[in-house]
């Protein structure tokens, strides 16, 4: 799964994490479902990787329930989606289907949920186009750009090939969106069952990431926006190789202490639902600035980008994470290379060498 989710496989585990208090006792298991807040319910799907499961929510929508996020379109997901449906949902009708973001675990199953209850899809513009982008790549052959773009950042042939020969798979987890959809915008304000929930778009993660957030009692629909014990993974891929995605994540990270008071009631994608999001907002970003310092030692010689995993993750990088962990070191790099604080040339092989730049040069 080329577009993952977060870094939990190669982050640094649970920093930050002091501060946070977790008002319920346990997770639901799996096929239950938790009341978290008033009319919202809380659930688990499994996920066949290491990161093992995807919280969605339900929330009452008239006679029946808006969802949020739906899991990946395997069939383990949609056996636990009909015991949701026929138990803690009691049977009760989909009104809307509502995706924080278009990565497979979130959206893998929303055409499937909307075709089945004839229902629209909401979600933001950017993360509805890009899913259908990547949508559209399923089974077509890797670009030629790709092979440039990881070669440049040291991969070997071998791994290039694998490249090659993984690309295009998103569609394997995802099912067809809808060819149409309802938007929502930053500032918008949803109606769910009578009450008003806030759009608050994040960026960094993906392009447009949607919290929700109903003032009324300050319970935020975080996605994987604000996670409390793991990292989400921020990347650059070879679609857009000179983006800046830390730098949008750090900003929207800074917004979000502005805008969120700090006594709102979390409901993660990940994890278990929180309290303290100010604490937590300041150590990611603390986290992003600890691992620049000690990427900038680390350029004190020149590095390519494989060469710097040590520098930002606290374990070490198997195959089925290289595209993650490549992503998420070139986003760090580029974030310093945007900034004049690194060089980067490329060699005779198409290779980028990335090196710090000494007070006497930036002068």
């Amino acid at each position: 799964m080329a577009v993952g989710v977060v870094t939990a496989e190669i982050g640094e585990g649970a920093p930050g994490t002091r501060g946070l208090t977790y008002p319920f006792d346990e997770p639901p298991e799996f096929g239950e479902a938790v009341a978290v807040a008033p009319g919202v319910l809380w659930m688990r799907l499994s996920m066949p990787i290491a990161l093992s499961h995807i919280n969605v929510y339900a929330v009452e929508d008239g006679d029946g329930w808006a969802l949020i996020d739906t899991g990946l379109n395997i069939p383990d997901s949609r056996d636990r989606w009909d015991a949701l449906l026929a138990g803690p949902l009691g049977g009760r009708s989909v009104t809307r289907v509502i995706c924080t973001h278009m990565h497979p675990d979130h959206i893998g199953l929303a055409g499937w949920l909307c075709q089945r209850f004839g229902v629209g899809l909401t979600m933001t513009r950017l993360e509805y186009v890009t899913g259908r982008m990547l949508l559209a790549d399923t089974g077509q052959p890797a670009p030629e750009a790709g092979a440039v773009h990881y070669r440049a950042a040291g991969w070997d042939e071998a791994q290039i090939e694998t490249y090659r020969r993984e690309y295009g798979q998103f569609g394997r987890a995802v099912s067809p969106l809808p060819s149409g959809y309802t938007r929502m915008r930053e500032g918008d304000r949803i109606s769910i069952g009578g009450q008003d929930w806030r759009v608050v778009v994040g960026e960094g993660h993906s392009p447009e990431h949607a919290c929700l957030w109903r003032e009324a009692d300050g319970v935020v629909l975080g996605g994987d926006q604000i996670l409390p014990k793991i990292s989400s993974n921020v990347s650059v891929w070879p679609t857009e190789p000179e983006a800046d995605p830390l730098g949008d994540w750090l900003a929207s990270l800074e917004r979000m202490k502005a805008v969120f008071p700090d006594d709102v009631l979390v409901l993660p994608s990940h994890g278990e639902p929180f309290r303290g999001v100010h604490t937590r907002l300041d150590a990611l970003i603390r986290g992003h600035m600890t691992a620049l310092k000690r990427l900038e030692k680390t350029l004190r010689e020149p590095r390519r980008a494989v060469d710097v995993f040590g520098a930002l993750f606290a374990r070490p990088v198997g195959d089925g994470v290289r595209g993650m962990a490549t992503g998420e070191a070139l986003a760090h790099l580029n974030y310093l290379l945007q900034r004049g604080r690194i060089s980067r040339t490329r060699d005779a092989d198409g290779v980028y060498w990335w090196t710090m730049i000494n007070e006497g040069e930036a002068a």
